[in-house]
């Protein structure tokens, strides 16, 4: 069986075997007829609209049609349904009158489809048309890749007729155990080479021309995706059906729907060649493309392994435009959802509200299906807080193009619950992005913004850059100053704990690193590093020193707080997950400096040993 490789599209609009007038044939085979048998051609026969003067003899001794009907009449006959017209009548016909056809992959599915509607079988006559066809068939094209997809192409007209005689489900049988032998071939396993290629495309944002070069790699796959959609449904389940795996599976319906769905220049070209409403028409074919697309995609955990995960938020965002029914639009969002932990935020849809309401409906869906498999089986879940960064991050490009208000943005910060989110930093950038692209909110819109952060969940530098921003409320300042004290206390009684243990067991001087920092993945201090037991106790004393004026300058604000300077508030409660809450409403400017002054000592604890290894 010849496979795809090495040659050019078999693709061409006729048959270069064919005769240039078939007509004329005809007419010097049926005045040859009448000179040698002397009779005249009396049955008058209309097919699609053109007339045919022919014998009786030759159609009744090998047509089984003509057979029964022409015995004892020779009544005008007329077929206005031929499969294939008048063309494929006038070749029939000239096998009746013995003339020798020379079959091709062009004109054998309309002479097997003509011969089964006049019914010439071996019952009539020996090696009768229909035989002759079934033989070049099975023994020539499908033995053939170019022939069969050239058998496929001229099959589109003649259906249902093609399809109830098995042409059609021959040759897509055939395609697809040739296309499974192009992906087996051994000269392509030994080489250091792959199939199909997506790592140009994986990563990126969608980008129709670079998947359009990839898809021409491979002429098998360049073939397959020029068939109509009902021929090409049918080979992917033939594929499917004969082993093929799905990471080749799956990119071949990739590059269908980058053709015929994704690609501006296919729109335009329906757009241009359709006679009325061409934009509606388009739309209209393209939104059929796509709902067959759809149904061909499985909807699996490793569906994202296959292609990439931007070709699903390519079609995501072409359905915005098109006219899909309710069904295939939650389908679709089915399949976003189980991959969207693997997604980008460069794979988003940006730029209008209906794109944003269309990513909050996906993320909804994506919690409320991972929520309750977290909740049953009551273990934590790492794709949950991956797509909460991820959805952080979202509402982070949405604050630098400024489309929403404000009470909408704080809608979608409530999308994922507090839970969910291990790190508030994404969550810090976007409520920052916001504060700085809308300078007139009021205080009270700044505090209720930002009570949705938690600063136990704020990273080292963050908590550096939150002390440090004048759009925060002081409130969230004093929260991160009191976060940096826990953890520097933490710090101090880790070192601690290690020095005596160490000592203890060794009976030297020397500090021996256990713990590990809580801003970083190693140890507090350098395994190589060591502290005798003066430094140590003179690194102690002076943390002590720092420590007491950590808690005059916190008295200091409380002084300056009670005397009216500024207006404090203190409010408690819980929020709908159970967390306690604080707010302090300071908003002195040398407040501010007293906040900057403490940050100073945490920085000076976090050099204090680092300092002293240095010695």
């Amino acid at each position: 069986m010849e496979s795809p490789k090495g040659r050019t599209s078999p693709l061409m609009v006729s048959s270069p075997f064919a005769s240039p007038n078939i007509g004329l044939l005809l007419r010097r085979r049926i005045l040859e007829w009448t000179q040698d048998t002397e009779t005249e051609p009396l049955i008058c026969i209309h097919v699609c609209g053109k007339i045919f003067q022919l014998h009786k003899d030759p159609l009744v001794a090998k047509c089984g049609y003509f057979n029964k009907s022409l015995q004892n009449s020779s009544e005008v006959q007329k077929f206005d349904n031929f499969p294939g017209g008048s063309e494929s009548f006038e070749l029939a016909i000239l096998f009746t009158y013995n003339y020798p056809l020379s079959l091709d992959p062009f004109n054998v599915p309309t002479l097997r489809c003509a011969a089964d509607f006049l019914e010439m079988t071996e019952e009539f006559h020996p090696s009768n048309l229909i035989e002759r066809c079934d033989l070049y068939l099975n023994q020539v094209v499908l033995q053939n890749w170019d022939d069969t997809l050239i058998v496929l192409q001229k099959c589109v007209p003649l259906v249902p007729v093609s399809e109830e005689l098995l042409i059609v489900s021959r040759c897509v049988e055939s395609l697809a155990f040739m296309a499974c032998m192009e992906i087996l071939d051994p000269e392509r396993r030994n080489e250091t080479y792959e199939v199909i290629p997506l790592q140009r495309v994986t990563g990126r944002n969608w980008n129709c021309g670079i998947v359009k070069g990839i898809a021409g790699r491979d002429l098998w796959i360049r073939d397959l995706i020029a068939l109509p959609f009902e021929f090409f449904k049918r080979i992917i389940g033939a594929l499917r059906r004969q082993g093929m795996k799905e990471k080749y599976v799956g990119p071949v319906i990739m590059f269908y729907a980058n053709k015929w769905i994704l690609s501006k220049k296919t729109l335009e070209y329906w757009e241009e060649t359709s006679k009325e409403n061409g934009i509606e028409d388009a739309k209209i074919r393209v939104s059929a493309i796509l709902e067959g697309v759809i149904d061909l995609i499985l909807v699996r955990e490793k569906v994202g392994s296959t292609v990439p995960v931007a070709f699903y938020f390519a079609l995501l965002s072409r359905s915005l435009s098109l006219k899909l029914s309710v069904e295939y639009k939650t389908k679709l969002d089915e399949i976003i959802v189980s991959v969207l932990h693997l997604a980008r935020v460069d794979d988003f849809l940006f730029g209008s509200n209906q794109e944003v309401e269309t990513m909050e409906k996906i993320v909804k869906k994506y919690i409320l299906i991972n929520g309750e498999k977290e909740f049953n089986l009551k273990t934590p879940s790492c794709d949950l807080s991956v797509v909460a960064d991820l959805w952080d991050e979202y509402l982070m490009q949405i604050a630098k193009e400024n489309i929403l208000k404000f009470e909408r943005f704080v809608q979608l910060i409530e999308i994922i619950p507090s839970i969910n989110r291990e790190s508030h930093d994404n969550l810090y950038g976007a409520i920052t992005t916001l504060l700085l692209e809308n300078p007139n909110l009021s205080n009270e819109e700044k505090a209720s913004l930002c009570n949705h952060l938690t600063c136990q969940k704020l990273s080292h530098q963050t908590c550096i850059q939150a002390v440090q921003n004048d759009q925060m409320p002081i409130r969230l300042i004093v929260q991160a100053l009191f976060i940096q004290q826990l953890h520097t206390h933490q710090t101090l009684k880790d070192c601690t704990d290690s020095f005596r243990y160490t000592t203890e067991l060794t009976g030297t001087g020397t500090f021996t690193p256990k713990s590990t920092s809580p801003y970083g993945k190693g140890p507090i201090c350098p395994p190589s590093s060591s502290l005798s037991n003066r430094d140590y106790e003179s690194a102690s004393f002076r943390i002590q020193a720092l420590e007491k004026e950590i808690v005059t300058l916190k008295q200091s604000l409380r002084c300056k707080n009670d005397q009216g300077e500024v207006k404090a508030c203190r409010v408690s409660g819980r929020n709908p997950f159970g967390q306690v809450r604080g707010c302090i409403g300071f908003n002195s400017i040398s407040q501010r400096k007293c906040g900057s002054r403490i940050l100073k000592i945490f920085k000076r604890i976090g050099l204090l040993g680092k300092g002293k290894r240095k010695r």
